[in-house]
């Protein structure tokens, strides 16, 4: 048989579904790596959301912010690796802050890169948030206990390692 009627018959196979397997369903449902993660981002995120709400940042902005302070200045590709994000998803969360005036962008050699860096208002917004970061981030090590805190540090790391290679 040639290979193009080989190709031919394989493509045009019918093969049956596999049988829904139930068991691994609930084993999928209760057991999850993705979804338990998840699900204690979107719980741990919205805390501290909540918390930032009357200072009108969200987490992933602080986040952002704290990355610029500790940098002084960077463009948004050495951020986007700062925060494990791509230049689009960074592109896209810098556009609030810098509309509010806590972000201003400079031009470089290069048309296509800036260079970031807070502005007076951005750390003064920053300065009042580390405060309620701080009250947040106290309820939720003061509720696991320093060494649950601490193990969960490290398998996460353990996790991101893992999922990496």
């Amino acid at each position: 048989m040639t290979r193009s009627r080989w190709v031919h018959i394989h493509f045009f196979m019918k093969k049956p579904p596999p049988k829904l397997d139930l068991a691994m369903c609930g084993r999928a449902a209760e057991t999850c790596a993705g979804r338990s993660l998840r699900r204690a981002t979107r719980a741990v995120s919205g805390l501290y959301d909540d918390a930032m709400r009357p200072i009108g940042l969200r987490h992933s902005q602080f986040g952002l912010l704290v990355a610029l302070a500790l940098a002084e200045e960077a463009n948004v590709s050495k951020l986007a690796r700062l925060l494990e994000l791509d230049r689009t998803t960074m592109t896209r969360n810098l556009g609030p802050l810098e509309r509010r005036g806590l972000v201003v962008s400079g031009a470089t050699d290069d048309a296509r890169n800036r260079v970031l860096r807070l502005t007076e208002k951005g750390r003064d917004v920053l300065a009042t948030a580390l405060p309620i970061w701080a009250r947040v981030q106290a309820r939720i090590v003061g509720g696991l206990g320093d060494v649950r805190w601490k193990g969960l540090l490290g398998d996460l790391r353990a996790a991101t390692s893992l999922a990496r290679s």
